[in-house]
């Protein structure tokens, strides 16, 4: 890979996020809602109160470029503010209590779906036209095109309210502290089952989808028709020839999907009551707590941003017409 194609996507990604930084400090102050109110929670204050507090913080400076100036310094150092809703707790520690419980579940979702939906899609596209093209094509297309509630909800319907089999919610039991430790990782087992299951499925269709797509505009090169006149078995030319081509579209999607992992599965998340950071984000914003809405917003957009910066360095060895 050469420097100049590196550098070039360095520049881009450095950029980019810059551009979310400034986005991210002139989007949440043009929301509307007082701050100094909303944290001191007294729609009644007196004008030198509040004028007390905004000197405090900085908000009877000028925005550009006092307060940019100073909001660019405090992140560049990891310092994303205090929550009005977590009062006293920075933001980086209430979203950093939020990222193992996404990670656990939207990450694990993803790996399962990755390799599920790959092998689906690749048997699907080589085999076109027969039994597991008819049927995973149509399971994917029904899948993609359903929210992850509406996968969830039969789920606990029918394995946790009806057979009982799992929970309905949470991420650990009440008195989980009490018991021994192989108890406790079973408990978490039988918790994340359900929401697992629901941000798989979910997944799957898409990258089922695309898969079979690029087999099949693959099966049609020449190198394929020429693998195949050496007498090569079909397993092989599609193992060897067809699916590490067939790879290179899978490669963005799968980098901008982990990307978003540290996002979170909001409504996955909502309907298992999973406390990740889907779960904080709706309770950020039902409490109109902006800085931590900032920091997700700023840890999100940042993920993608480098999780697309590791896609075009991938691409870049994976395919050498796009280095150049």
């Amino acid at each position: 890979m050469s420097a100049r194609y590196l550098g070039q996507r360095l520049l881009q990604a450095i950029v980019t996020i810059a551009a979310i930084v400034l986005l991210n400090f002139l989007l949440f102050r043009l929301m509307p809602g007082s701050p100094e109110r909303i944290l001191l929670r007294n729609p009644n204050l007196s004008q030198q109160v509040v004028e007390a507090t905004r000197a405090r913080w900085g908000l009877d400076k000028p925005l550009i470029p006092d307060q940019l100036v100073s909001y660019i310094g405090s992140t560049l150092e990891g310092d994303l503010g205090y929550s009005f809703k977590f009062r006293g707790q920075p933001v980086t520690s209430v979203i950093a209590d939020r990222v193992g419980p996404t990670l656990l579940l939207v990450g694990l979702g993803e790996l399962i779906s990755v390799f599920v939906g790959i092998a689906i899609g690749a048997y699907a596209g080589w085999r076109r036209g027969g039994v597991v093209d008819r049927v995973g094509s149509g399971v994917s297309l029904v899948l993609y095109s359903m929210p992850y509630f509406v996968i969830g909800m039969p789920l606990i319907v029918i394995f946790a309210a009806g057979l009982g089999w799992f929970p309905t919610s949470g991420m650990t039991s009440v008195g989980g502290g009490d018991r021994p430790f192989p108890d406790n990782i079973i408990d978490l087992a039988r918790h994340l089952a359900l929401p697992l299951a629901t941000v798989s499925l979910g997944l799957i269709g898409q990258y089922s989808i695309l898969m079979r797509s690029a087999i099949i505009e693959t099966r049609s090169e020449d190198y394929i028709t020429t693998a195949r006149a050496k007498g090569l078995r079909d397993g092989r030319v599609l193992r060897a020839h067809a699916f590490p081509n067939a790879m290179l579209p899978m490669v963005t999607l799968i980098a901008i999907n982990l990307g978003y992992v540290i996002g979170g599965a909001i409504t996955a998340e909502i309907v298992f009551s999973w406390p990740g950071l889907g779960t904080l984000t709706v309770t950020a914003l039902q409490s109109r707590d902006y800085p931590v809405l900032q920091g997700i917003f700023l840890l999100v957009a940042v993920s993608v941003v480098l999780a697309n910066l590791a896609a075009d360095i991938i691409y870049g060895l994976l395919d050498p017409r796009v280095r150049r």
